[in-house]
């Protein structure tokens, strides 16, 4: 017996399952088949559509085929005036709203993929017209298109595997544990989010660690230092473990130079002041590390600065190494 998932795709871009499609080591196809995972209909992976795909949905919802996982990517649209026929799902003359709550409530288990699914997202970024929303979460609240109280045939709420897009791994992951029976409620975040990844926070092994540790910052997009006190980084707060389980062989948003804007929080879209920039109050960030009270940050930002090596001071503000580490002998 396999794991049977159906995917849908509500409001969003669709980078999602980009992303899924760049799976490597395993590749995504052999990564779900050693997980005992197949798609009943996924619609970028699957050939049926039209009659072919309202005939499968019919089935599902009329519990002739089982439904372990109900997977959906995008924002669901409730509008206009909850009617959520902003979105008809093609060739069935239904909403995709319609269709999500049916099979929601014959499926296993629910999972969002994406933040856009998760929490409503980018869709969801004001003046938020098509009045998007999270199938279990309206950007940081709870309720969204399925209900506060939803809980799967195993009592579990929805699952978000957040993100913008996910990584393929969290997604991989989260639906061979599933697969197993190894993923339970104390798996999951305070929001939902699979703990494997969202237990880790960006800034862990970030490469601008060492000017991170001097607040040696960078002032341009190209420089080399920290992005967190001048270009808007929140790494140090966000939840995931991008720069441990790199991206396409070896990135992540950092590592390329580009703030980590917390894409897996709910409400990241509108954060109230440009990605590119770190609001301040007196010049103290006003968003400081997870866990980091505001007294011991200043104490110890002064203490760092003082104490900068004039190397990484340099560096920081430049787009390549202009003084290299000293060489010295080794002391036995």
């Amino acid at each position: 017996m396999t794991f049977q998932v159906l995917w849908l795709q509500s409001g969003g871009c669709g980078g999602c399952t980009m992303s899924l499609l760049c799976a490597e080591s395993p590749g995504l196809l052999s990564a779900l088949q050693g997980a005992g995972v197949s798609f009943l209909w996924h619609p970028s992976l699957s050939e049926q559509s039209g009659a072919d795909v309202q005939a499968l949905l019919d089935s599902i919802v009329a519990g002739e085929i089982t439904l372990d996982a109900l997977c959906v990517e995008g924002a669901l649209l409730r509008g206009p005036e909850g009617t959520g026929r902003f979105h008809i799902m093609g060739g069935t003359g239904q909403p995709m709203l319609t269709w999500v709550q049916a099979l929601a409530s014959v499926a296993r288990h629910v999972v969002a993929v994406g933040s856009c699914a998760a929490y409503g997202g980018i869709t969801a970024a004001s003046p938020n017209i098509l009045d998007a929303c999270g199938l279990q979460y309206d950007g940081r609240y709870p309720g969204g298109a399925l209900g506060a109280a939803f809980r799967d045939a195993t009592g579990l709420p929805v699952i978000n595997i957040a993100g913008c897009p996910t990584h393929p791994d969290w997604v991989t992951g989260t639906l061979a544990l599933l697969a197993r029976g190894q993923l339970g409620a104390s798996d999951l975040d305070p929001l939902g989010r699979p703990r494997f990844y969202a237990d880790t926070l960006v800034h862990h092994g970030c490469t601008r660690n060492e000017f991170y540790e001097y607040k040696a910052s960078a002032r341009h997009p190209s420089d080399l230092g920290c992005l967190m006190e001048n270009m808007g980084c929140i790494g140090t707060q966000a939840h995931g473990d991008c720069n441990t389980r790199l991206w396409n062989g070896g990135g992540s948003c950092t590592r390329g130079g580009y703030a980590c804007i917390n894409c897996t929080a709910p409400e990241f879209e509108e954060p109230g002041h440009p990605f590119e920039t770190t609001p301040k109050i007196a010049g103290i960030p006003v968003g400081l590390p997870t866990d980091m009270p505001k007294a011991w940050y200043v104490a110890l930002s002064s203490l760092a600065r003082a104490a900068t090596p004039e190397r990484l001071a340099r560096n920081a503000t430049q787009d390549h190494i202009v003084v290299p580490p000293t060489s010295r002998p080794l002391r036995r």
